[in-house]
């Protein structure tokens, strides 16, 4: 059941007829499966503020609840996705869409592209993303998973055949949405990801903390070591591992990075790298600020630079040996929410995504001059990460249109046609963090160069993240993405859906509820009551196993996190293996009596151990 609120209008502007055409922008949308939605001041940054959709409203099916968080942190740098700016002062009507003032064009959902793609269906068909199915396999890939395994074993069929059926067999084995473990966190996880070689696991939080854990057994995990960010604001942003493993650089909204050791025998303090250090070449460059935040850093190919997006709408370049950044692009309009490489084995070609709704192209060889080599244009709403598949060639990108796009760096755009169109007139500046996306707002881009649009997911509140699913485990298949709707999604190359982990079912009540934790926690109409709420910020494939493992904002109120480990079963949710399904353990690995039943102190005392 979906219902209609008019925007807060004084008693003598409330219709007593029926909306026309000109009042329905006015019109707000309920979604009692939406389990954030909120009706709020568009200048009310704080991505932590939450109000009730509809006081009094009995409890949804899934959980939904409101949790009230306020950060007085008043920097001007802070006002983006992750950020805190002054909280809001009332119940304010979300400022519509559609009401930016450009050139009303054609909208609705019935714009959106066709599914399935017919790129896409023509990628699967070469052999890029995944191996193409024959004609022939089709009846004998719909029987159980065992029978496909004794052919291969036994030799049936030809060497060709035998290859593809491996190759089937990886790409088919999807992770089901009943968790293995249940890893809780008393704070928000923001984000985690497998190295390369899917030995090691990383999870970053909003308490600062880093943890790291030992994952060359991927059923069967062990706690390695915890690092910190010291003097953090807000939030860890973002984190990457060097190529070799030896350490992880992680970041603030602070022009600092964090380089610590990943040795679990090494405890010596982090590196700082101030990436606000330019050196005496170019100590104060035009525009230059002295104080800004790092959304998104990534190490080079070869290890020797960390490249991050900042929110001084700028692209850095940090020499690690020489301890300073040695190049600065004010390369976009806005901030710079994502940044990766092209190639795992070059570090030549460089991707930045923005709230300017570009993705740009950059050349590592020619950045001096400040000029990117290309752009994509296609998203309607800022960008809130970029992943690239690492062959030089494919990247793809999540951003607020409620999107994934899949780009080509063959079809990229010229910078000088690029110059020629202005990205302020096909945005609707849509509010993510406050607002719920209307379908009927949206409007295709003229200028579109993607291949593949991706839809399903919902990309509200924070900077939801994307990714290719790796060669060695699915054979290159799909592509996923988190989502606030509590699950991953994800999608064949030709945007049908594939899969969904639906981790909200998987953890829901998994953790007490606090009574006395919560009585502190307000919103705008008083007492929160703090639903069981869940929000998948980010997700990561391991590399050489069907396990993906999730982190989430989750919880009573999503005011606290976890990440669960999610495995291929074939259906069966119970089996007799150990450890069993949907164990709960604390952010060493530990089995946690606390997790399961009501303790007077639990609360207290997990905070003391973590």
């Amino acid at each position: 059941m979906r219902r209609s609120y008019t925007a807060e209008m004084s008693s003598s502007q409330v219709p007593t007829s029926p909306p026309t055409d000109e009042d329905a922008a006015r019109t707000i949308v309920y979604d009692p499966n939406d389990p954030f939605w909120r009706d709020t001041d568009e200048d009310d940054d704080d991505d932590m503020d939450f109000v009730p959709a509809e006081t009094g409203s009995e409890d949804a099916e899934d959980g939904e609840g409101e949790l009230s968080f306020h950060d007085d942190d008043e920097d001007d740098e802070e006002d983006d996705e992750e950020d805190d700016s002054d909280p809001g002062t009332g119940y304010d009507p979300v400022v519509p869409a559609g009401t930016s003032g450009r050139k009303r064009r054609p909208r609705g959902a019935n714009l959106y592209e066709k599914v399935p793609s017919e790129q896409g269906r023509e990628l699967m068909q070469t052999g890029t993303f995944g191996s193409n199915v024959r004609n022939v396999d089709t009846i004998e890939r719909k029987k159980k998973l065992a029978s496909a395994i004794m052919r291969r074993e036994l030799g049936l069929g030809s060497d060709g055949r035998q290859k593809n059926a491996t190759r089937l067999l990886k790409q088919d084995m999807i992770p089901e949405s009943a968790a293995d473990t249940i890893i809780h966190y008393n704070a928000r996880c923001y984000s985690g990801q497998f190295s390369d070689d899917g030995n090691f696991f990383f999870s970053c939080a909003q308490d600062f903390k880093v943890r790291m854990y030992d994952t060359s057994n991927p059923y069967d995990w062990k706690y390695y070591k915890t690092v910190r960010y010291h003097g953090g604001q807000w939030t860890i942003t973002d984190a990457s591992l060097s190529p070799d493993n030896r350490f992880l650089a992680y970041s603030s909204i602070r022009s600092v990075v964090s380089l610590a050791h990943t040795d679990p025998d090494n405890d010596s303090e982090p590196h700082l790298l101030d990436f606000n250090e330019m050196g005496s070449r170019n100590p104060n460059p035009r525009g230059f600020s002295s104080h800004f935040g790092i959304w998104s850093i990534r190490f080079s190919g070869d290890g020797r630079e960390i490249v991050a997006g900042t929110g001084d709408n700028s692209v850095y370049v940090y020499d690690i040996e020489r301890r300073q950044s040695v190049l600065r692009i004010r390369g976009h309009q806005d901030d710079v929410n994502a940044v990766c490489f092209g190639d795992t084995q070059s570090p030549h070609i460089l991707y930045s995504g923005s709230d300017d709704t570009t993705l740009k192209v950059w050349d590592r060889r020619s950045m001096g001059d400040g000029r990117e080599a290309g752009v994509f244009l296609g998203h309607t709403e800022g960008l809130t990460y970029v992943d690239s598949k690492g062959d030089g060639r494919y990247v793809l990108s999540n951003g607020k249109d409620q999107t994934a796009k899949l780009w080509d760096l063959r079809k990229m755009m010229s910078k000088e046609k690029a110059d020629t169109i202005d990205p302020n007139k096909y945005t609707t500046r849509f509010e993510y963090r406050s607002s719920s996306y209307d379908p009927k707002d949206y409007s295709p881009h003229p200028h579109d160069c993607s291949l593949v649009t991706f839809r399903g997911h919902k990309v509200l509140k924070t900077l939801i993240r994307c990714h290719f699913s790796p060669p060695g485990s699915t054979d290159s298949r799909y592509v996923y993405s988190g989502s606030y709707d509590g699950s991953v999604h994800i999608w064949n190359m030709d945007a049908t859906h594939a899969g969904k982990v639906n981790v909200l079912k998987a953890t829901r009540n998994s953790r007490p509820r606090d009574p006395d934790f919560l009585a502190g926690t307000y919103d705008y109409w008083g007492r929160n009551e703090g639903r069981w709420m869940t929000c998948v910020r980010d997700a990561s494939w391991h590399p050489n196993a069907p396990v993906i493992a999730a982190t989430s904002w989750n919880g009573w109120g999503t005011s606290q996190g976890t990440c669960t480990v999610h495995t291929w079963n074939d259906g069966v949710e119970d089996d007799e293996a150990k450890p069993e399904v949907g164990r709960r353990v604390n952010a060493q690995l530990q089995h946690d009596e606390r997790l399961y039943r009501r303790h007077p102190t639990w609360y207290e005392d997990m905070m003391e151990d973590d």
